[in-house]
């Protein structure tokens, strides 16, 4: 049964940036979220793209919508997602994960991950937002753990934003063509989803031991640890349910949770 008072927590395969231009499947179940998900009071984002040595939490007054890609239309680059920022929550984020000692950064934004998405979900941009770097020198037990430390957000009508992709293989991109999904990358996001659905997050943090389809789902770890810190916020018998699914270009899985709600 969901708590009433836990606000949920959302993970979303983010897919191509291109995304943030266009009208399809995804981008309309993005936008369903605004509809159906309670309004939050402030978003706590962690992306893909913003992974570190160390724990980071933007402190801006005024994020910078950050183009962090190359080789794309000249319209995505002149995309603007002017959210404000609130060093006061950065600074009460900081306190949750004290034992971290995360630092202040004023040299980042809010990069594609976050913007990419929202952009559909809440286009007034008018929702408070911090985004809490991926520290690349850690264990995937590690960012699950900052996950559990995140959960008392839920109960401050804090949502919760991991944006990434459960499988995210740039180099088996279908870039032309019909995109066809290969049978790894069907298996490895077919068995994610499962391992979600039963509550098995063990087996999440130890996905490399899925062998094969682990090591070309998650070539490099950035874009699937964010499931980890959103999972980590979930409370005993807590739902989730699965409002976007499918593939982008064959090998970006924008298979997406609600956790709650």
């Amino acid at each position: 049964m969901a708590d009433p008072e836990l606000f949920p927590a959302l993970f979303v395969g983010h897919g191509s940036p291109t995304n943030a231009l266009e009208a399809n499947a995804y981008t309309s179940g993005w936008r369903d979220l605004g509809v159906t998900l309670p309004r939050p009071r402030a978003i706590v984002a962690v992306s893909a793209h913003w992974f570190t040595r160390g724990t980071f939490v933007t402190a801006n007054v005024t994020p910078p919508t950050i183009h962090d890609f190359g080789g794309f239309a000249p319209e995505l680059y002149e995309v603007s997602y002017p959210a404000p920022g609130s060093p006061v929550l950065a600074a009460e984020l900081r306190a949750l994960l004290a034992p971290l000692n995360a630092r202040e950064a004023t040299d980042w934004g809010l990069d594609h991950g976050t913007w990419s998405v929202l952009v559909h979900t809440y286009p007034r941009a008018d929702i408070p937002i911090v985004q809490l770097s991926i520290d690349g020198t850690q264990p995937p037990e590690f960012h699950y753990a900052v996950g559990r430390m995140l959960a008392p957000l839920r109960r401050q009508g804090i949502l919760v934003f991991g944006s990434g992709g459960i499988v995210h293989n740039l180099r088996r991109l279908a870039r032309s063509g019909s995109p066809v999904t290969p049978p790894w990358a069907q298996e490895f996001d077919t068995w994610v989803r499962a391992c979600v659905e039963s509550g098995d997050h063990a087996a999440l943090i130890d996905f490399a031991a899925r062998g094969e389809s682990a090591e070309l789902s998650v070539p490099t770890p950035e874009h699937y640890l964010p499931l980890l810190y959103v999972l980590g916020t979930q409370g005993p018998g807590e739902a989730v349910t699965v409002p976007v699914s499918g593939f982008d270009l064959g090998s970006l899985s924008m298979t997406s949770f609600v956790v709650g709600g």
